[in-house]
């Protein structure tokens, strides 16, 4: 099994890493239903699959039976039948999945890539763009941020730049980020990072 890391946080909450190293068919194994049909390239497939067989190990742990995942109206994941809300994440060949009963989560993994920081001007503010300067990784833990906080906030329509922010920080292999969401509100997140040699990830924090 290439379960990466598992780390059930209590009796309902869960987060776990897989890295991808099976066939189609191999990871249809267990799962209720098929890869949309406007999902055509294959490691997009292993994705969507291995996601799948990913939230099947964490409901196992927890004592729930998987039926699916299913949407609301605004794409936020939950799992099917039940109330709990769960977050995925992928980058080939790693996928992430957090799964809490009682309140939004959000998880994000990413490798690093240079293209970022073409692209950083657009979805950081100037604070956060001076603060990364020109590391690939400290931007890579910006970005990941960012999406974490998209998935939490759940309704879409935020603006990277001016709606969800992280304060400065000192980057470390692993720490912690306070983060702000702008909606009708500000609602302050607490999110941990942690660096690994080919990628980043940020999740909701306990």
């Amino acid at each position: 099994m290439p379960l990466k890391e598992f780390n059930q946080l209590g009796p309902q909450q869960g987060w776990a890493i897989w890295r991808i190293a099976e066939t189609e068919r191999q990871l249809s194994n267990e799962i209720i239903g098929v890869p949309p049909d406007e999902i055509a390239h294959e490691k997009k497939k292993l994705e969507w699959l291995a996601a799948r067989q990913l939230a099947l190990v964490l409901c196992n742990h927890m004592g729930l039976r998987f039926f699916g995942i299913r949407k609301d109206q605004f794409g936020k994941p939950f799992l099917e039948k039940y109330p709990h809300q769960l977050s995925l994440s992928h980058s080939f060949p790693y996928v992430a999945v957090q799964i809490d009963h009682h309140r939004s989560v959000g998880i994000d993994l990413e490798q690093p890539n240079e293209k970022l920081l073409r692209i950083a001007p657009r979805i950081f503010s100037p604070i956060e763009l001076n603060d990364a300067g020109k590391d690939v990784i400290k931007h890579t833990v910006y970005w990941c941020a960012k999406e974490t906080m998209y998935k939490i906030h759940g309704t879409g329509g935020l603006h990277f730049s001016t709606q969800l922010n992280v304060e400065p920080f000192v980057l470390q292999e692993e720490g912690m980020l306070t983060g702000i969401i702008s909606d009708q509100k500000k609602i302050k997140v607490i999110l941990e990072y942690r660096i690994e040699p080919d990628y980043v990830l940020v999740r909701t924090s306990v």
